[in-house]
């Protein structure tokens, strides 16, 4: 049991880069990116690839970073400058980034990384896998929840966060909202290829489909976050309510595999549950209304009286 959920929070801590990404165009420039799911394998395939060929490990994850980065920058051309809106771009991007990745690849489907080097192996020579990719896994979270929440309170972070707050008042502020949400989209999808570069190396491969269903995932992940850790709180607490988030995901996730449940059920089990949670917050606000209705007829009924 102890290794399964040591597994479940490597790879929840892989993953909450992604959630991270996500969070930042659906949170915070509030859009609709499906980008993602081409983008985390362009940083998988990216970072296997510059390995194989030689590339220090460290160098082939940053290239996994620049190529979710390039990833972004397709979609911000696809969303702004052809003027298409953002969940068909993302969609465009996403079938592009198939056979992008497919070239990346040599025309191979999937590329290993059995026997060579990763940004894991000194450290899996004196711990346990999963141990080492949670201690690299943590610094890296760490570093990218850190400049993060350091870039978002600047004023051109902050003029980004405006963007997604409401586009027609900050233009009127003259901010070049153009260029926000172009610097969204890129630095987001950079973050969710930093994650696909990390997730090959902790997988040993990179595959064409491993990005398959990877936004409702980063989807679940946000929401439980949220709902759970993140209620109340201000950046910094909704960041790390993300990382959180991932963590549990996995973790739910690994129970539900140990208890019975077939692999090929998870993703309709994740859709469901991000069905749910979606619904949940409507229900909660409702509820809430009819109470507080009831109250106030109670309250003049009294008075009546």
């Amino acid at each position: 049991m102890s290794s399964i959920l040591l597994g479940a929070a490597a790879l929840g801590l892989i993953w909450s880069i992604t959630t991270i990404g996500v969070f930042m165009t659906y949170r915070v420039l509030d859009i609709a990116d499906l980008t993602v799911e081409g983008s985390i394998v362009f940083g998988a395939v990216t970072a296997a690839v510059a390995i194989q060929a030689g590339i220090h490990p460290v160098w082939a994850t940053l290239l996994a970073f620049v190529a979710g980065m390039t990833a972004g920058l397709g979609t911000a051309f696809l969303h702004i400058a052809m003027k298409i809106p953002s969940l068909l771009a993302g969609i465009l991007s996403m079938i592009a980034l198939y056979s992008i990745n497919i070239r990346v690849m040599g025309g191979s489907s999937n590329v290993s990384l059995l026997r060579l080097s990763t940004v894991f192996s000194r450290l899996t020579e004196k711990m346990p896998k999963n141990a080492a990719v949670i201690l690299v896994g943590g610094l890296v979270v760490l570093l990218v929840v850190g400049l993060l929440y350091w870039f978002l309170g600047t004023e051109i972070g902050s003029a980004l966060r405006a963007t997604g707050f409401n586009a027609q008042m900050a233009r009127a502020q003259g901010i070049n909202t153009r260029l926000m949400t172009l610097m969204g989209y890129v630095l987001a999808n950079g973050l969710v290829g930093l994650s696909g570069g990390l997730l090959s190396q902790y997988m040993g491969f990179a595959d064409v489909q491993m990005g398959t269903g990877s936004i409702v995932i980063a989807l679940a992940s946000l929401i439980v976050g949220e709902v759970i850790f993140a209620r109340k709180g201000g950046l910094l607490l909704s960041l790390f309510s993300m990382v959180l988030g991932s963590v549990v995901y996995r973790f739910i996730i690994a129970m539900v595999l140990e208890a019975g449940m077939p692999a090929s059920d998870l993703k309709l089990f994740t859709a469901i549950t991000v069905a749910l949670a979606l619904w949940l917050p409507h229900v909660k606000t409702k509820w809430s209304g009819r109470r507080k209705n009831n109250a106030t007829t109670e309250g003049r009924c009294e008075s009546v009286e």
